[in-house]
């Protein structure tokens, strides 16, 4: 098996969070047409300490408190985390789950990426051609 690596996400660069949408799945709506889908645990680290926001029934809204907020950078990490920084400072960091999909990133242009259980990730479209 060949060793994974961190992967830049620039589509998400400089986008602007629109909405948030809460339920058994995590919908992040940016400037562009972008979005990000969580299904699996995610921490929010910003001025007022750590959050663990789980998907479900009765999700923290902590994370409306991001609207309006640019994206300052974003990657996956070695082992298939998604992070996400903003111009705050805050940090979005969202958890891989062995057992199924834990985050998405939906772009223009076909543009894809999915994390698959245990962190391996697949891409489509543009995702696919960076």
């Amino acid at each position: 098996m060949a060793a994974r690596r961190s992967r830049p996400l620039g589509v998400l660069v400089g986008r602007k969070l629109e909405y948030v949408q809460l339920g058994h799945s995590i919908a992040l709506g940016f400037t562009g047409g972008c979005r990000v889908l969580i299904e699996t645990i995610t921490h929010l680290d910003g001025p007022g300490g750590r959050t663990d926001i789980e998907p479900g029934d009765n999700p923290d809204d902590i994370m409306a408190t991001l609207l309006g907020e640019v994206v300052r950078s974003a990657g996956s990490g070695a082992d298939g985390e998604l992070c996400i920084d903003f111009g705050s400072g805050a940090r979005l960091v969202v958890d891989v789950d062995p057992d199924a999909e834990s985050w998405a990133v939906v772009g223009p242009g076909g543009y894809l990426i999915v994390c698959l259980a245990r962190g391996e990730l697949a891409s489509w479209g543009e995702a696919a051609r960076r």
